[in-house]
């Protein structure tokens, strides 16, 4: 499928004149390029407005609620135009096309009458009170606008106008100044650069978008932080009968902000469900912390623009905000629960099924299907996204066989075969839906000539209503474009309707994962006793000293100070003292080079292994003596260890996140960690679940766990380490990163040791 482009059209205006005559030009209008857009297969037609482009800025004061907003009693359109196809004139349009309930008050200083009402010089000309100004003027006079509006007592303010911060330059100080004077009056603003705002409440019915659509009233509040998809989102959900609550795009977010927008429709009763396209954050702190208490109660979808290092460049380039290292969003999503989704496409097949079908009780999925293949994707789907196929109970593997054909496939997936028709599918349907070891169904039709589709579709419909759909279905019909001849059915009883396998396998990975956030229980950040003196002394020294590292035997003590255990160390210089230490330590043992310019020991011939007799240690010593006394600054001496054996290599770490702040790390360790990745992100600080969950989540859990006769480690001694690094984090932010690498956890606690570590101090800008 073929995805067409054109260019922004935008212009500048620089008179007053040219405000009244040439804001309804040709650039502004509606007659612009159109893109063919694909969104879950179907292709939508829709117009790129001009210079739409976002940047985050976080909230500017403490005013937080945006009723002045969402829910005016009165608007006034200022660069409001008779213009037809103008922005200026849509919105004016629009308000009274699709009636809002309340008054509608014009504002251009050339015109008497637009759209048969009256029309106003200024603001200040209307007579009544105003509480949301909607400003399409150019941005050189938009400053002067809301002054006005703050002298006539609006409440709040959106900002159509472009030309601010997205541009750079002189556009960065216009918008500064937009937010001094919503500070100074108190008023509430969204944009400047966005696409305009919508409420379907009965009571508001306000469209105060430039949109040719108009999604229906339903439960899902959508924000985009890209004007450019406003269009093709509102449209989109009008084609698929999604009804919105309220949409906001927000433009350059110089003041009302993400975050500001989920508190509101947090408490907002009509939204049910919340719906995001991201491309940066402004504060992800606070995203967290309204994000983790709202996804109990409401589901959080979103997506984030920018997951590659080429995606990262394109959204700095186009909202002049460079995201965050995509490591961090995935983490941040996790820890808070909000549903990540890969595309656009996927949000809305996510939104549809969160908004019509009930959560299922757990992660165990059947498929009925009447064509082989798409019950094969559909089942590698499922399995991929990490759901389980549902093994069914004998009396249902019995009732499926004495009534379906003999050649159908009774087992999971349910194959009713080509020729299988209504009663087929109404058996199989009645079955699974029965069965206690299923949590959910998805139902797969490929319609062939031979079979009334009508009655098939009759017939799924009717088996979920008898079980009173307390358990979700998810349909998937695979047929031309135009779509399979009774659907409207499904759709009329709230059944999504998915074209592909895998669309309809990830929108019930999203049910499960929701259902998963309901049942997470509460769980807080823990404390240890610590000896922080110790800690604090060694940490300290470092920073006196001016080092940037805490490595060796210095950073395993660090962490023996926060109750870790470490492999016994001891510091030598001279070949005397490392034989001396080799036998009290006891063979084996293991040498590593002492050179705090040395951070990756075994590349550079650091690290001698197994070393089990005196002569080894000597030649051991000798030749990376020989080695590393070429160094400018000289030999500096080793530290020779006890070999810890057996268990599984993990790294434990954490680094500074310009963005998220500190990110904690877990993973397999030692050498391969670079090459394998087997890694997951939490952002600090990390309770109990959030450990549980990362370790959990990576790869070779299974190695932990007891894979092919192994023996299981110790998880709460490595989920209590994690936590009393956490702890270490949050005690010394004077910490840039640190590496335990490896952490060898064993069976038993007592046996589990850090063997090696590296701390990572942040740089004194003042020195």
């Amino acid at each position: 499928m073929l995805c067409w482009f054109f260019p922004h059209v935008s212009v500048r205006l620089d008179t007053t004149n040219q405000f009244a005559d040439e804001l309804s030009g040709s650039e502004f209008s509606l007659k612009m390029p159109v893109f063919r857009f694909p969104l879950a297969n179907r292709v939508l037609f829709s117009y790129i407005p001009g210079a739409l482009e976002t940047r985050n800025m976080e909230d500017m004061h403490m005013n937080n609620s945006l009723d002045g907003i969402f829910r005016p009693k009165s608007i006034a359109v200022i660069g409001a135009s008779s213009k037809k196809g103008s922005i200026g004139n849509t919105i004016l349009h629009n308000l009274i096309e699709h009636h809002f309930n309340g008054t509608v008050f014009p504002v251009n200083p050339k015109a008497r009458v637009i759209h048969s009402i009256k029309c106003y010089s200024t603001i200040l000309d209307v007579p009544d009170a105003v509480d949301l100004a909607v400003v399409v003027v150019p941005s050189d006079f938009v400053a002067p606008t809301l002054e006005q509006c703050g002298a006539k007592g609006v409440k709040g303010v959106v900002v159509i106008s472009s030309g601010f911060k997205e541009i750079g330059g002189e556009g960065i100080a216009k918008e500064a100044e937009l937010v001094e004077i919503v500070r100074k009056y108190n008023m509430r603003m969204i944009g400047p650069n966005c696409f305009g705002i919508l409420n379907t409440a009965s009571d508001i019915s306000m469209n105060a978008t430039f949109s040719r659509s108009q999604p229906p009233k339903g439960k899902v509040a959508f924000m985009s932080q890209s004007g450019a998809l406003g269009e093709a989102i509102l449209g989109y959900a009008d084609e698929l009968n999604l009804g919105f609550s309220m949409f906001a795009s927000v433009g350059n977010k110089a003041d009302v902000s993400g975050n500001a927008l989920l508190r509101y429709w947090r408490d907002d009763p009509q939204t049910e469900v919340v719906l995001l396209y991201l491309e940066s954050f402004g504060n992800p702190r606070e995203f967290t912390r309204i994000a983790r208490g709202m996804t109990r109660k409401k589901p959080v979808v979103a997506v984030k623009a920018g997951r590659t290092d080429a995606g990262a460049r394109a959204v700095s380039s186009h909202t002049g905000v460079l995201a965050g290292i995509d490591v961090g969003t995935d983490a941040l999503f996790e820890q808070c629960g909000v549903l990540r989704v890969s595309s656009v496409d996927e949000l809305f097949d996510t939104a549809v099924a969160l908004t019509n079908q009930p959560l299922p009780r757990g992660d165990r999925i059947a498929i009925i299907t009447n064509a082989g293949g798409p019950g094969i994707l559909a089942t590698d789907a499922v399995v991929g996204l990490g759901l389980r196929m549902a093994k069914f109970e004998d009396k249902t593997l019995k009732l499926l066989k004495e009534n379906l054909s003999a050649v159908a496939s009774i087992n999971n997936p349910v194959d009713v075969i080509a020729a299988g028709g209504p009663d087929s599918f109404r058996i199989a349907m009645d079955a699974v839906l029965s069965d206690d070891n299923v949590d959910a169904v998805i139902v797969i039709f490929v319609p062939p000539v031979v079979v009334d589709h009508h009655a098939v579709i009759s017939g799924i419909v009717e088996m979920i209503e008898k079980h009173k759909n307390d358990k979700p279905v998810l349909g998937c019909f695979m047929a031309v474009p135009s779509g399979v001849s009774g659907s409207e059915e499904m759709v009329k009883h709230k059944i999504p309707i998915y074209t592909f396998p895998e669309s309809a396998a990830k929108a019930m990975a999203s049910l499960v994962r929701c259902r998963k956030r309901k049942d997470t229980p509460e769980s807080e950040t823990v404390t240890f006793e610590v000896d922080n003196d110790r800690a604090s002394t060694i940490v300290d020294q470092a920073v006196e000293q001016k080092r940037t590292t805490i490595l060796g035997p210095e950073a395993l003590e660090l962490l023996n100070a926060y109750g870790i255990n470490i492999a016994k160390s001891i510091k030598t210089t001279t070949l005397k003292d490392v034989k001396k230490a080799a036998s009290e330590l006891g063979f084996p043992v293991v040498m590593k080079i002492n050179d705090p310019d040395v951070l990756h020991k075994t590349d550079v011939g650091g690290v001698a292994t197994d070393l089990r007799t005196e002569t080894e240690v000597a030649e051991a010593f000798t030749a990376m003596e020989q080695q590393f006394s070429e160094s400018n600054d000289g030999f500096a001496g080793v530290f020779l260890q006890e070999m810890v054996h057996g268990g599984v290599e993990t790294i434990i770490g954490m680094y500074q996140d310009p963005s998220f702040g500190p990110l904690i790390m877990f993973g397999l360790g030692g050498v391969y960690v670079e090459v394998m990745k087997d890694v997951a992100f939490r952002i600090h600080p990390v309770t109990e679940y959030n450990v549980k969950e990362m370790i959990e989540s990576i790869k070779g859990y299974p190695l932990l766990t007891g894979f092919r006769g192994g023996a299981a480690v110790d998880l709460k001694c490595l989920q209590e380490t994690i936590l009393r690094l956490s702890q270490l984090v949050s005690d010394f932010p004077q910490l840039e990163s640190f590496d335990v690498n490896p952490f060898i956890v064993t069976a038993d606690h007592e046996s589990s040791r850090a063997v090696d570590a590296r701390f990572v101090l942040k740089c004194d800008d003042s020195t």
